[in-house]
């Protein structure tokens, strides 16, 4: 005679589980092991990527925070030891940084409000209704694609006296032709022509495909009030790109502070120090004199700046203004 079981429950083993928590717990199981290929394949594809970015970013950036801290000089062996802040300290003492800080100070400022107020005029001229548009944006944008070495080889050949056309031009029209990189009031005003002209391209793309995609509407509605196009764009389009104009006045900006290649083959800081921007001054205590560790205080320094006027970036594109 067959014993009946103790109880109706089922053993562990032949349990079943019914309703959306069978169909939920059927969907991971299916979805775990394509899941955990796929991470970890994502994985093996980035890591080349991480390696080959931590061993160009991240290894010099440690070493030039470490180095910041020593006296370390070529001429003198030995000298890579711990001092603390002195290099800090001494580049705060030394009235020649706080003149490559000025003279990057008059020149960010300067190319910038230069390179928004072209990018923003000719923006606002492209987006009207003009033929051969394509044609006209391409040559605009012929400065910017152009590696910066070579952008200052030209205006290097253009502020040259005795070969440059526009002083031939000057004299043929009877005015002066000063020697526009040896004169100290213009060699820092020739950097500032030749860094607007490079890079007013990218305010002026910038613009435009933020004037392009401003709602029509309140342009509509001015045009009915009886609005003159100066009028639209002072009171309607202004307004509404002032996001747009803060994001690629801070981009440029940040890219103004590594303007070294305009003043390496430009000016080499001169005359004297006029045209002495801190980047410049941070690479002659490093390469003419030696002062890696001085030099390294002054680039944590600019970096320093950089990350600050980086996060204000993110945190202004973070709360942008949505225009309805």
């Amino acid at each position: 005679m067959g014993s009946a079981p103790l109880s109706g429950r089922r053993p562990p083993q032949e349990r079943t589980i019914h309703g959306p928590a069978a169909i939920v717990a059927v969907r991971r199981e299916r979805t775990r092991p394509k899941n955990l290929v796929g991470h970890r394949t994502f994985t093996l594809y980035m890591l080349p990527s991480v390696i080959v970015l931590f061993a160009v970013t991240l290894l010099p950036m440690v070493y030039l925070v470490v180095t910041s801290f020593t006296p370390f000089d070529l001429t003198k062996p030995g000298s890579l030891r711990f001092v603390g802040l002195h290099n800090y300290v001494t580049a705060f003492a030394e009235e020649r940084f706080w003149n490559s800080v000025w003279v990057q100070a008059r020149l960010s400022f300067w190319t910038v409000s230069f390179q928004l107020i072209i990018g923003l005029g000719l923006a606002w001229l492209l987006s009207r209704q003009v033929h051969f548009i394509e044609l006209v944006r391409s040559l605009f944008i012929i400065p910017m694609v152009l590696p910066p070495v070579v952008v200052a080889i030209i205006w290097k050949i253009l502020f040259t006296p005795d070969i440059s056309i526009l002083n031939w031009v000057l004299e043929k029209i009877g005015l002066p032709q000063p020697p526009w990189l040896a004169d100290p009031t213009r060699a820092l005003w020739a950097l500032i022509v030749t860094d607007t002209w490079e890079w007013f391209p990218f305010v002026l793309l910038f613009l435009l495909a933020a004037i392009q995609m401003l709602p029509i509407e309140p342009m509509e509605a001015g045009r009915i009030d009886g609005c003159s196009e100066w009028q639209l764009f002072w009171y309607v389009t202004l307004p509404c790109l002032k996001p747009a104009i803060m994001v690629a006045g801070l981009f440029r900006l940040i890219d103004s502070l590594k303007a070294f290649p305009h003043i390496f083959i430009l000016t080499g800081g001169g005359p004297g120090k006029v045209t002495e921007a801190t980047n410049f001054f941070a690479y002659l205590n490093a390469y003419s004199y030696g002062y890696i560790g001085f030099s390294s205080a002054i680039v944590v320094l600019m970096v320093i700046v950089v990350f600050s006027m980086s996060f204000f970036l993110i945190r202004l594109v973070a709360t942008g203004v949505e225009i309805e």
